[in-house]
């Protein structure tokens, strides 16, 4: 007995010990990360103006200011045109004290932002029409940034054979990291860089087991956009044998530079910040940036602000549209200085074939290149029936039950987590396949996918026959059949479902996004540091990879631009930006109107913009509408900012001319966003017409020609158009001509919006631009 009261005590001693040591580190952890989480990185917007006289040098001053409110803080990074000033992490209080001190315009807080993640030089013309591209040597002179998650310098995507040396504009370097050095760059890739302050203060010490410290790329994506924007010419190049042929960039003779501004924990504005403001001290020509995250005001959005700083260098800015499609104002990205870029579909696809025990046989995609299944039919299950889980269906981690699963054909429904995860997931319980069903959202689009079991994605029509196949059936079975790659898919292209829509919910009367280009299936280089899916159970290692996204359809944009700037280097970016949407084509050959895949209805301009790109017809547009740096301050006086607001967004001294009537209507984009309001709105009864008239202004960068303007109504409007004049008529190049667009209405039809297509035509060129109107 007393052995055993001596057994209990010591037990119980052992368990106080042991909570106290546990209390204790938890004590530790928790006011570590409590820490961590008071103190914040802000991004700090100095007056460069009112610099006192005491201080010699802005680096004094920014140093001074910091410290009268807080003695603690260090600067992460000082920025030279992003913003005048600095980062650093504070309190809350530190914060609100530094912004009270003279010459704080603005201490912003630190956001997150998160990446959009062979057959496109051919599906685009760009194999078929070398004697209209520009010579190689002033593409050559054209050099791409890059802010992503770095680069596989190893990639044959990247070799310099045949290039000339650098250009001589190029100021940038290659910085030296974990398992990166300066060998690692070369005459195609001119310049890598990392910036990884925001991230380490936000959640620690860069992991160097899983992720280098420096510009190579762990992650894969920033490899993948790099090379579609400007990858090297490389013969037999495959995906596991899928989509075999040669790869090559857009711009495969341009040079490349790489940011590494995202991590495995996100891209944070600091770094961002950064990574912007070197490649415009650097020399980039064009700036490619697949991130995005949540609309803000633009002098509150340090993206924009950036952004705007780059365009203002003569930086053309390529940025995805996002992946939150098919819903309806879901953009990223917006300001009229950017090129906003939504995917479409290439001509190919990697059908697989399901059929059921019914003998019905469905067609969907896959990228599985595995052990194939057996001839012979699996047992089929859906998930939903095989969980525990009230959200079963969507096959999440641990959902499944393996009794259920085990050796059976899963059906899970897209959404919740990564595709190739629910593959993961089945596998783990022992299934021996997977369907992956579309739901509505998703329509018919079909996005292939490298499963780490057999595995094919499915349409929603017919994800909704198989689940009532199953539903019905006492021993439902199926099998999965893969057949490869197929070429000229019909019609192709059309939107994919993810791509984020509009109308543009910060500034409506500015259409977005501005155009489409290839952004499902797309072959391009990856990283060796990880497998296809990217997950860890993955150990493939491939040197091209397929995935989609608006990632892809973004640095196929920032491509074809920088093949516009080396046939016309004096174009602005506003230039090239419109000759890329005027030439944007909006149907088949067989005239039937580009569809949307989420609803496989016709796609409207909200889907598409301008179109999708068309890069052989954007070097010879005819016309442009150009816009400059005094054109986006009119805009910031059209939004009714304030001198003290432009002065955050745009970094300079400005007042809006009391004088002067500033409209957004009147912004010279290459589009045209309509908001019109219903006859309860604008008075005078239901039958009492209504006109709006937007401005615009065309520069010939063609030979002397006349224009004559025609409208295409797409639907029933209700809205008379007249153009004015209807003929304009150039006599040189670079000559300017304006007109004026009315739009009259009486009553609203049917439906929320509508749409039209203006086109100037000399009978070479067609200048088109898209005409979307909303009712409110």
């Amino acid at each position: 007995m007393k052995t055993q009261i001596l057994k209990s005590l010591q037990t119980i001693i052992l368990l106080l010990l042991l909570t106290a040591f546990f209390s204790s580190t938890n004590t530790k952890a928790e006011e570590k990360q409590t820490h961590r989480q008071t103190k914040k990185t802000y991004i700090i917007h100095m007056d460069k103006s009112t610099m006192p006289a005491t201080f010699s040098d802005h680096l004094n001053w920014f140093d001074s200011s910091l410290k009268s409110a807080s003695a603690t803080a260090e600067i992460l990074y000082t920025y030279k045109h992003v913003v005048h000033g600095f980062s650093t992490r504070l309190t809350p209080q530190e914060a609100e004290t530094l912004a009270n001190q003279p010459g704080i315009l603005s201490v912003t807080p630190e956001l997150r932002y998160k990446l959009h993640t062979t057959r496109t030089p051919q599906f685009l013309g760009l194999d078929k029409s070398t004697t209209l591209l520009p010579a190689s040597q002033q593409q050559s002179q054209v050099i791409i940034g890059v802010l992503d998650t770095g680069v596989w310098p190893e990639l044959k995507s990247l070799d310099d054979t045949g290039l000339g040396p650098v250009p001589a504009t190029w100021k940038g370097e290659c910085e030296v990291g974990s398992n990166m050095n300066s060998s690692h760059c070369n005459r195609k890739l001119v310049g890598a860089r990392f910036f990884s302050k925001g991230y380490e203060s936000a959640l620690g010490p860069v992991d160097l087991s899983t992720e280098s410290k420096s510009a190579r790329d762990d992650e894969g994506h920033g490899s993948h956009t790099l090379t579609t924007a400007a990858g090297s010419v490389v013969p037999e190049a495959s995906f596991f044998g899928l989509a075999s042929g040669t790869a090559r960039g857009m711009a495969p003779q341009a040079r490349v530079a790489v940011y590494k501004v995202c991590w495995l924990g996100g891209c944070f504005s600091s770094d961002i910040a950064a990574g912007i403001d070197k490649a415009i001290e650097d020399g980039v020509n064009v700036l490619s940036m697949s991130i995005g995250g949540s609309l803000l005001e633009y002098y509150r959005d340090i993206i924009a602000i950036g952004t705007f700083s780059a365009t203002s260098h003569g930086i053309l800015v390529s940025m995805s549209a996002g992946n939150g499609g098919p819903s309806s104002s879901t953009l990223s990205n917006v300001a009229p200085w950017i090129t906003t870029v939504g995917a479409g579909t290439l001509d190919r696809d990697f059908p697989a074939y399901i059929t059921l025990g019914n003998g019905k046989t469905y067609t969907g995609a896959s990228l599985y290149s595995g052990k194939p299944l057996p001839d012979s039919p699996l047992p089929l299950v859906y998930a939903g029936n095989a969980s525990n889980s009230s959200v079963g269906y969507l096959c999440l981690q641990d959902s499944l039950i393996p009794e259920k699963v085990s050796g059976k054909i899963v059906i899970c429904e897209r959404g919740g987590n990564p595709r190739v995860e629910k593959g993961l997931v089945v596998k783990l319980a022992g299934g021996a396949g997977m369907i992956l069903a579309n739901n509505e959202a998703y329509g018919e689009e079909l996005v292939a996918d490298p499963h780490l079991l057999p595995a094919a994605s499915l349409g929603q029509k017919s994800s909704q026959i198989l689940k009532s196949y199953v539903s019905s059936s006492v021993n439902p079975t199926a099998k999965i059949a893969f057949v490869g790659t197929h070429l000229e898919v019909q019609p192709s292209p059309v939107v994919a479902a993810f791509s984020s829509r509009g109308p543009n919910a910060l500034t409506p009367k500015i259409l977005k996004p501005d155009l489409i280009a290839p952004g499902v299936n797309i072959l391009a280089g990856w990283t060796g540091a990880v497998g296809p899916t990217g997950l860890t159970a993955d150990d493939r290692h491939v040197s091209f990879n397929i995935i989609s996204g608006t990632s892809m359809s973004c640095p196929h944009v920032s491509g074809l631009a920088a093949i516009v700037k080396g046939a016309h280097p004096q174009w602005s970016p506003a230039a090239i930006r419109s000759a890329l949407m005027t030439t944007a084509y909006t149907s088949y050959k067989n005239g039937a109107a580009i569809e949307d895949v989420a609803t496989g209805q016709p796609a409207t301009p909200f889907d598409y913009g301008a179109g999708h790109v068309n890069p052989v017809a954007a070097l010879d547009p005819g016309l442009v509408y150009d816009a400059d740096v005094e054109d986006y301050l009119g805009f910031f006086c059209a939004l009714n900012y304030t001198s003290f607001q432009i002065k955050l967004a745009a970094r300079r001294d400005f007042t809006c001319d009391p004088k002067r009537e500033y409209r957004v209507e009147d912004f010279n984009y290459p589009s045209f966003a309509v908001a019109l309001e219903t006859a309860s709105g604008i008075g005078g009864g239901s039958d009492a017409p209504h006109t709006v008239k937007y401005s615009r202004v065309l520069t010939n960068v063609g030979a002397p020609g006349t224009y004559k303007a025609s409208v295409v109504p797409l639907g029933d409007s209700n809205v008379k158009i007249v153009v004015e004049p209807g003929t304009l008529s150039f006599a040189q190049e670079y000559e300017k001509k304006s007109y004026t667009v009315s739009f009259t209405y009486t009553s609203k039809p049917s439906g929320t919006s509508s749409f039209a297509r203006l086109e100037w035509t000399d009978g070479k060129h067609r200048v088109a631009s898209p005409i979307a109107f909303s009712w409110t």
